[in-house]
């Protein structure tokens, strides 16, 4: 079961529906424990989860962070074009790996490397053949794929060079060695110096038409449901840059402001808060740190199961119908 938070209504309805885990984006602990009272709140779900045997995983920031996340989720729903995140928490590095591999057998190796690699955009099992001929001596001990103990061998081979996270140097390492027929493969790795796409906190963007500042809080108010909203700012401001963040984003104030925002739309906003926005001109909307957080529970699922059926994985996925916005308006 997939729920925004690990509470009493999540947990009972894995529970009742049977389920193994509960996935959630907010974790039942967010502070380091010394002990666990089961007299407490937190305790009493604690010992209710491990009596029924439920696993509990939560994602948090990772998913905050994460391309595909909380924030691009928001993004694709407020109907953000091109959008980056507002802060850079992690640049992904790229190696390009080049190896040499018998005539024949490139198929085979591309397979194993493209579970990590060849991704250049949108473009993906992007890669550069090469062909041409390798010498070598095997010496004794070795076991030869290709040749005689203490005859150098001429061997038609085709150099493959793919680009890869730097991140999955080591496990596409793995994938190769597993399959190349040669005992010890040549392989280069280069380290370079362009980067990938950047992982961080937030997102900013332009929507394809201006629109009011009020017009905007309106249009979210009835797409996400709400019962109510709070904005910061002249109401006739028109709106084409817009920076979001799920949950609580109020710190982003000052870089969405650096960045050309011309509102910041997120949660948990406090006043000192909004008086920075409107001392920097900053507009903000205020949809709360559910409401902005909420879709993550079917946008989850739905990546879920792709990924799964793309590693023949078979699990069923439920999402969690009972959790509800704690704040209630007059």
């Amino acid at each position: 079961m997939v729920s925004l938070d690990a509470g009493e209504d999540a947990i009972d309805a894995a529970i009742v529906n049977g389920c193994q885990l509960l996935l959630t984006h907010h974790p039942l602990i967010l502070k380091p424990q010394k002990s666990i009272d089961l007299a407490k709140p937190s305790g009493l779900l604690l010992g209710k989860a491990i009596r029924h045997s439920l696993n509990i995983v939560s994602l948090h920031t990772n998913f905050d962070i994460a391309g595909g996340g909380i924030n691009d989720l928001l993004a694709e729903r407020l109907g953000l074009v091109s959008s980056a995140p507002l802060t850079a928490e992690h640049v992904d590095h790229f190696v390009k790996l080049a190896v040499f591999v018998p005539r024949g057998h490139e198929e085979t190796v591309l397979g194993a490397l493209f579970q990590f690699s060849g991704f250049i955009g949108n473009y993906s099992e992007c890669s550069f053949l090469t062909s041409g001929t390798g010498t070598f001596r095997p010496n004794s001990g070795a076991r030869p794929f290709i040749g005689s103990i203490g005859t150098r061998e001429y061997a038609e081979e085709t150099k493959i060079e793919v680009l890869l996270r730097e991140k999955d140097v080591d496990a596409a390492m793995a994938a190769l060695n597993a399959v190349h027929p040669y005992e010890e493969p040549a392989v280069d790795l280069f380290r370079l110096a362009n980067r990938g796409p950047s992982a961080g906190l937030g997102r900013i963007g332009e929507i394809p038409y201006p629109v009011s500042l009020r017009d905007l809080a309106a249009r979210i108010k009835e797409e996400f449901s709400l019962e109510g909203l709070r904005y910061v700012g002249d109401g006739d401001r028109m709106i084409g840059k817009i920076s979001l963040c799920g949950g609580s984003g109020a710190s982003l104030v000052n870089q969405a402001s650096r960045l050309g925002a011309d509102v910041l739309v997120t949660g948990d906003v406090k006043y000192h808060d909004a008086r920075e926005a409107m001392g920097l001109g900053l507009c903000l909307i205020d949809m709360g740190h559910f409401a902005s957080e909420i879709l993550m529970v079917n946008g989850l699922i739905k990546r879920l199961k792709t990924e799964m059926q793309a590693r023949g994985f078979i699990a069923e996925l439920t999402a969690c119908e009972t959790e509800r916005d704690p704040y209630r308006y007059l």
